[in-house]
């Protein structure tokens, strides 16, 4: 009877046991494997002194002490409790009511999901038994021989491996599928499969995602310093590759090792110690032939430091080569005034405007050729054909499309090295790194679709903290970034804050007709035609409700409704009654919003100074703004104004329109918050309280990047949206 009690429930008529109570006693708990034709049979056990309790059947169980046979009373919330963390291992348990739990074979292999499950019920100290008896699963019984060797040329190195379980070998196609899936199971040609052991996987992870496989190798570019770092020991440590691989990763485990340069003479300004570390930096790059990304904060002086590197090379080197140097259009007077201020001994010339000669003899004589991305392109078929010593972009993030006719042209561009200058690398999200890194370091982040799937996707999609500091690592040699707050210690505080703006009837009317139309009128769209269809219409509806926020005279058809602006109203508010005699920026994205405060403050007889796209003396105006007392106010649209202008006379800011895309912001008001700055800056965000702005602030929040530099567009927003969230965008309150 005792051995039937731990199959079947035992009624014993007329006998009656004792109880024996083991609540509260630590069992051993137990899965037992085993197999069907189709499936993996996980049957939970307690074990109590040798007795199997099977905690999914009603049994009464029996234990003999002696002479005397106990009853077990089962301790029913702790069964329950662990039968729960069973189910919680696999979606497919938890509507199993059988004797047993049970998984197909393919779900059971799938995602390597049974590692994972036996890790967990290993940290739970469940024991698991019967893995090596299923016959079903084959797998490969013998340990895999793994051989790897490096072989490098002068721009790229090789790297050869072989894989072998018994006589059956691995594709090395096979294999980086496996790495990169994190699988570590390989499928070999007799249809069995191989392990490949953990810590292998985590070594060769990085070298199959930024490497280039080809038949029997894995093509690495001699600037993916990280891989090449992680392969360290299979190089020939003789071989004059290793021995310079040697000698950078003592370098850059500290700038303190790296060389510090003299300041040129000619140079008309005193470094700051962040910028003398910039100089070393740039130095210590040409030195091995690297291309850079000088990323600092704007208003911490790239421009400078730049600058003070070109007559370095100038004096020291016998640069005898012109620098192509390629702004925007608005950053073309600042390059000159800088030059002019801070080195007038290096001679530029401007390679723009109508009259341009494209003549190679007219470039002799000159230290720098400085033009814009536009000339660029019009002019690729002359300037590809120059011989520079440096090609510099400066604001690179101009060039983050790789298929735009500007990365293809700058591509196209023959120089001994290569810079580029940014204060946001990333300003969209991870994918923008790709064409500037791939511009100054060709082949460092390897192919782009393979960047794409490897890095960028997961990355931004996923969240991958691993793999972003793996890009990390690949990129830091030849990306620096200071913050201000890291080296700028004597800038004043900066304080970032919402203005709530509460509509008034009128407005408020408008707001919610149209709401209520678009919302209506987009669900419908989703019913007939899917969200994928339907995007170009939520942004249309996000532009018109964002105008009403601002003023129902910006939309097109817009006459006749309400004239009211309570952002205007506040902002006169602030102009008036609250900033005092301090200076003030005003940032709209919206050219025709600029142009009614504009009429307001005329209204008002408050002076002021004006800047959009259409703005052709830029430089007057900053400078009228900088210097006349009585210019209080400065209007500038966020597109044309957020590069190029120093206004560290302004310590108040006010963005009009919040959008989703905080870089573009913070380049807004660091227009005023950079190298120069002496007075507290106060930035605020003009918010309509219970609009379209308010949610889109929430969600911006609740999708916070792993990294702070990575944010999103219009576009890249309005495609991550669903149905749910379209909905919650143009709903009430």
């Amino acid at each position: 009877i005792l051995p039937l009690s731990k199959i079947y429930e035992v009624k014993n008529k007329g006998k009656r046991y004792e109880t024996k109570d083991i609540n509260g006693q630590k069992l051993k708990r137990q899965i037992y494997l085993s197999e069907t034709e189709n499936h993996i049979i996980f049957r939970p056990i307690l074990d109590h002194n040798g007795q199997s309790i099977d905690i999914m059947g009603p049994q009464e169980v029996l234990e003999k002490d002696g002479e005397t046979t106990f009853r077990l009373k089962r301790d029913k919330i702790s069964e329950r409790a662990f039968i729960q963390e069973i189910k919680d291992l696999h979606p497919n348990f938890e509507f199993q009511e059988d004797a047993f739990f049970y998984l197909s074979a393919e779900d059971f292999l799938k995602g390597n999901w049974f590692m994972d499950a036996f890790e967990t019920l290993k940290a739970k100290e469940v024991e698991v038994f019967g893995f090596k008896d299923l016959k079903k699963l084959k797998y490969n019984p013998n340990r895999p021989v793994i051989t790897t060797s490096v072989s490098s040329g002068q721009d790229w190195f090789d790297v050869n491996i072989d894989v072998s379980f018994g006589d059956l070998n691995v594709s090395l196609k096979d294999l980086k599928k496996a790495v990169l899936s994190k699988d570590q199971y390989v499928k070999l040609s007799d249809g069995s499969m191989g392990i490949l052991p953990e810590a292998w996987l985590r070594k060769y992870a990085h070298l199959f995602r930024s490497g280039t496989v080809k038949k029997d190798k894995v093509e690495v570019s001699k600037y993916q310093l990280s891989v090449i770092d992680s392969l360290y020991d299979e190089l020939e440590p003789s071989s004059p590759f290793a021995i310079q691989h040697a000698e950078l990763r003592q370098k850059l485990r500290s700038f303190k090792s790296i060389e510090k340069v003299k300041v040129p003479k000619a140079i008309k300004a005193s470094l700051r110690d962040y910028q003398k570390e910039g100089l070393n930096w740039l130095n210590f790059l040409d030195e091995y032939g690297f291309g850079g990304c000088l990323a600092d904060d704007m208003g911490l002086g790239k421009t400078l430091q730049v600058i003070t590197f070109l007559q370095h090379l100038k004096e020291e080197k016998k640069a005898k080569k012109p620098h192509l140097i390629v702004v925007p259009t608005s950053l073309i007077f600042n390059w000159h005034e800088e030059l002019s201020k801070f080195c007038p001994s290096l001679k530029a010339k401007d390679h723009t405007g109508a009259d341009r000669s494209k003549n190679k003899a007219d470039l002799k004589g000159f230290d720098l050729i400085i033009t814009t991305y536009g000339i660029l392109l019009r002019d690729i078929s002359f300037l590809k054909e120059q011989d520079f010593g440096y090609a510099i972009l400066d604001e690179s993030q101009s060039i983050k499309n790789p298929n735009s006719k500007r990365f293809k042209a700058v591509r196209m561009l023959k120089a001994e090295n290569r810079l580029v200058l940014t204060g946001t690398p990333i300003e969209n999200n991870t994918f923008d790194l790709y064409a500037q890194m791939t511009f100054i370091n060709p082949g460092l982040l390897g192919n782009m679709t393979n960047f794409q799937k490897e890095y960028a996707s997961p990355i931004d999609k996923d969240k991958n903290a691993m793999i972003a500091d793996e890009l990390r690592k690949l990129i830091s040699p030849f990306l620096m970034r200071r913050t201000k707050e890291q080296v700028a210690t004597e800038l004043p505080t900066k304080t970032e804050q919402v203005l709530n703006c509460k509509m008034g009837k009128a407005q408020q009317k408008v707001y919610d007709a149209y709401r209520n139309k678009y919302r209506d009128y987009l669900m419908g769209k989703i019913e007939e035609e899917g969200v994928g269809k339907s995007k170009m219409y939520v942004l249309e509806g996000l532009t018109k409700l964002r105008q009403i926020c601002d003023s129902p005279k910006l939309l097109s058809d817009g006459e006749g409704l309400s004239e009211e602006s309570v952002k205007i109203d506040e902002l006169m508010t602030q102009i008036k009654e609250r900033t005092g005699n301090h200076k003030l920026l005003v940032f709209s994205q919206f050219v025709k919003m600029l142009q009614l405060i504009k009429i307001r403050l005329e209204e008002e007889k408050i002076p002021f100074e004006y800047l959009d796209g259409s703005t052709k003396n830029r430089q007057e105006r900053v400078e009228n703004f900088q210097e006349n007392e009585e210019i209080r106010v400065f209007l500038i649209s966020l597109k044309a104004g957020g590069t190029g202008l120093n206004l560290t006379a302004a310590d108040y800011v006010y963005i009009v329109d919040p959008w989703w895309n905080p870089a573009v912001e913070a380049q807004a008001i660091d227009r005023c918050y950079r190298i120069g700055q002496d007075k507290k800056v106060m930035a605020y965000k003009m918010i309509c309280q219970g609009t379209i702005e308010e949610k889109i602030l929430d969600m911006q929040a609740k999708k916070k990047q792993l990294s702070a530099d990575i944010v999103q567009t219009d576009e890249s927003f309005v495609k991550s949206l669903d149905k749910k969230s379209i909905a919650a965008l143009f709903g009430e309150g």
